[in-house]
């Protein structure tokens, strides 16, 4: 944050805490059915100590799949059979994921595989996409809160989940 009062102490060029978290997460939007089975998840009693939010539970679905050596793929073959039949005009919630969740997906949305002669999928379509298959393969959304622990004990690791004090 910057002042714009002429303070007598030398303002650190680092930024704060509180600024950097801001930086360290990407906007994204989901489509309503995986939106609605995130929240069901949010608020489920399992989520708990502590409470993991959107950008937790999405950035671990996106570390889930990207667990599978193929993961470019599945995401794919989701997007091409399922996600193409549903009306362009589902409506979508605006959220945000980890930007280390966020770079691999942005790799995708560059990749050969969506540039011509193949259809273009944006960044919500490959999010969507991601939270599906977590879905399709745990409805519990068990494994998404592990991983949503891993991913926080990694970023915490580098240093960037430290607490404000």
């Amino acid at each position: 944050m910057f002042t714009a009062t002429p303070t007598t102490r030398q303002q650190s060029t680092a930024p704060r805490i509180e600024d950097r978290g801001a930086q360290d997460v990407i906007e994204t939007r989901l489509w309503l059915e995986e939106h609605d089975w995130l929240y069901c998840l949010l608020r489920s009693e399992d989520n708990l100590s502590p409470t993991f939010r959107f950008p937790d539970l999405i950035s671990a679905c996106v570390s889930l799949v990207f667990e599978h050596h193929d993961a470019p793929a599945r995401i794919f073959q989701f997007l091409g059979t399922q996600l193409v039949l549903r009306s362009p005009q589902t409506p979508r919630r605006r959220e945000a994921m980890w930007r280390q969740q966020y770079q691999l997906l942005l790799d995708v949305q560059r990749s050969p595989a969506n540039r011509h002669p193949n259809p273009k999928f944006q960044l919500d379509q490959l999010t969507t996409a991601c939270v599906a298959l977590c879905r399709a393969e745990d409805d519990s959304g068990a494994s998404i809160l592990r991983q949503a622990r891993r991913n926080m004990a990694e970023r915490s690791h580098r240093g960037r989940d430290a607490p404000p004090g």
